[in-house]
């Protein structure tokens, strides 16, 4: 029989290219879509697929993470074999100024979320999208074992969302596996994160459509990986015979300076004559260094990131650079 996936934030970064994956796999793919105004579905514009034709196999439900009666219902509609919450206010800086939001939609969403699983009594394998900065001010390495020390409300409300699934998983039996991914960029990131506000800029000035870039903390170490193939680890997480958590990473630190420097260089540019410092950018509380240990996905999952920062960085250049070339003729 096919396998029925349900993918929340399924139009974000991930969820796209999990739609995709799984689509390829021969999943029947139902995503959670929030209601705007605007049209908000551009990541999965490529595989959409008309609601009228017959054989279709991507199924899009309006819904959103604060609404648990909508939840449940959804659960009992789709039936699914597979549940990836990919859904959350995932921009770090924002969540300071969005601290409630933040909480409602990422910490009780997840609790809503499994509930409504549970409620069902469906046999229903559910994939957490956990992250490193719930490791905060915790030194690296960061591994499955590492103490937990999250430093904004985005931290802390990931943090909620991995233990009530660890407690789902616990007290319910259900299978519930959360994947602790350290950051991970694409074309498709959002253009107000550092790395696609960079590269977007880069293309940008090259092409005479802007001359400066503003950032912030540019010493901060991150673990950048690339996040299409993030989801084939999370995908192999809900393979295995048991549940169980697993961290996501390239193993490499790079600072934002340093992603910088590649991204200017690869297009001829050099970031000194372009960059420049702005407070306003500055988290309240900082996280130093994030760098991910992966060997329990190596030797469990045989998941093992192929692209590191730098790569990623004069990839993005690219695909922001085809952008703007498209867009401007």
């Amino acid at each position: 029989m096919t396998k029925r996936a349900l993918i929340t934030g399924i139009t974000g970064q991930d969820g796209s290219y999990l739609a995709e994956l799984l689509l390829s796999k021969g999943y029947d793919v139902h995503g959670l879509v929030r209601r705007s105004s605007s049209f908000n579905t551009a990541r999965v514009d490529a595989i959409y697929q008309d609601p009228h034709e017959s054989h279709r196999r991507l199924f899009l439900h309006f819904g959103d993470m604060t609404d648990g009666v909508g939840l449940v219902n959804l659960i009992h509609e789709v039936q699914p074999d597979e549940v990836y919450n990919l859904a959350a206010m995932s921009h770090v800086k924002v969540s300071f100024e969005m601290p409630e939001y933040t909480a409602s939609t990422n910490a009780v969403g997840t609790m809503r979320l499994l509930e409504a699983i549970r409620a069902a009594k469906i046999e229903c394998r559910f994939y957490q999208a956990s992250t490193s900065e719930m490791f905060g001010a915790t030194p690296p390495p960061q591994s499955e074992v590492t103490p937990f020390y999250p430093r904004s409300p985005y931290g802390a409300s990931k943090l909620y969302s991995h233990w009530v699934t660890v407690n789902y998983r616990e007290a319910y039996g259900l299978f519930a596996s959360s994947g602790i991914l350290f950051n991970h960029e694409s074309p498709r990131r959002g253009e107000t994160f550092v790395t696609r506000k960079i590269t977007r800029a880069v293309a940008r000035i090259r092409a005479g459509l802007q001359e400066e870039l503003f950032l912030g903390n540019m010493d901060a170490v991150r673990d950048w990986g690339y996040a299409k193939e993030y989801v084939e680890g999370m995908w192999r997480m809900l393979q295995l015979d048991e549940p169980a958590d697993f961290v996501l990473a390239t193993g490499v630190g790079t600072t934002v300076r340093e992603f910088c420097e590649t991204a200017f260089e690869h297009a001829g540019l050099a970031w000194e004559d372009h960059v420049r410092y702005d407070s306003r950018y500055e988290r309240p509380t900082e996280v130093d260094a994030l760098i991910g240990d992966p060997g329990r996905a190596e030797s469990v999952l045989g998941w093992k990131a192929q692209t590191h920062a730098l790569d990623l960085a004069r990839l993005m250049v690219d695909a922001d650079s085809l952008l703007l070339e498209r867009s401007s003729d």
